[in-house]
């Protein structure tokens, strides 16, 4: 009965063995298939898309229309300061983070929702190579995404502002550093998501924590405090206004935020959520 048994255990074990491993590339490949396999995720690139770009636009058009009634106090400053503001507002800022983080949150929260990752993890036992390969595909696309929202969003609104000779260029100083922490805030917040959805594995409770430490949290800290501005200026989005400010906010407040300091937040947060999703997918039970 033993060496029977031992013999059926042994035959699938040894099929294994002579099946060639999955090689990374595919995993590539079909993770970029279960991304696109989905319309929704179409539609909310497309959607949040323009929604970000054009509420930078209206921002833009609105100063455009208002110039002639701005005193001199406000054409003082509007150059560079509020120029580099209609091209990444606030608001717009919000809905990229919003966006990002839950379409990141669904490529992983979305196959435990339908049960696909049990089919996924039986073809590919090695489920770190899977995760990584998701990160991989996510945070490619969200460059790409980031990227090209970002890129547009300068160069509509400062064309817009030319026609009063108030635009900028990419060429000054602190521009291109801007439009780079813009289009590097969506894989970010990206991969902030899918941590969050590797470890929550609920798509409504992965959203509402994501909303409350991305867009909620900054408004309950202030840079007046020690410990509260470390916290602030840890966050991402209070990194993003650090790196799109071209004035010098030193002196305006006790604890201000640093570049290099919001650099290295950008950093951190998706390499402890990619930390997060392998460590939970490894370890949780499907």
């Amino acid at each position: 009965m033993n060496s029977t048994t031992t013999q059926l255990t042994a035959v699938p074990a040894a099929v294994r063995a002579a099946e060639p491993g999955a090689r990374f590339r595919d995993l590539l490949a079909a993770e970029w298939i279960k991304l696109w396999s989905l319309r929704s995720i179409s539609w909310a690139f497309g959607a949040s898309a323009l929604i970000i770009i054009a509420l930078n636009v209206s921002a833009a058009v609105a100063d455009f229309n208002n110039w002639p009634t701005y005193n001199e106090g406000i054409r003082a400053l509007f150059v560079p300061i509020w120029a580099m503001r209609d091209a990444f507002t606030v608001g717009a800022c919000m809905i990229l983070i919003l966006a990002t983080g839950s379409i990141g949150a669904l490529t992983i929260v979305g196959e435990y929702s339908t049960g696909q990752i049990r089919t996924t993890f039986a073809a590919v036992p090695a489920r770190r190579s899977v995760v990584a390969a998701k990160l991989a595909v996510v945070t490619a696309v969200m460059l790409v995404y980031g990227t090209v929202v970002s890129g547009t969003s300068f160069g509509v609104t400062q064309a817009i502002l030319s026609g009063r000779d108030i635009g900028l260029s990419l060429d000054h100083p602190g521009a291109l550093r801007a439009v780079a922490a813009s289009a590097l805030l969506a894989p970010v917040c990206a991969l902030v998501g899918m941590g969050l959805g590797a470890l929550i594995r609920h798509t409504a409770a992965t959203v509402v924590t994501l909303t409350g430490i991305l867009l909620l949290l900054p408004f309950l800290l202030n840079d007046r405090h020690r410990w509260s501005s470390v916290i602030l200026h840890a966050l991402p989005r209070s990194a993003w206004e650090r790196l799109v400010q071209l004035d010098d906010p030193f002196g305006s407040a006790p604890y201000p935020a640093t570049i290099s300091g919001s650099w290295i937040a950008y950093a951190a947060w998706p390499l402890a959520a990619a930390v997060v999703a392998v460590v939970a997918v490894r370890r949780h039970d499907l």
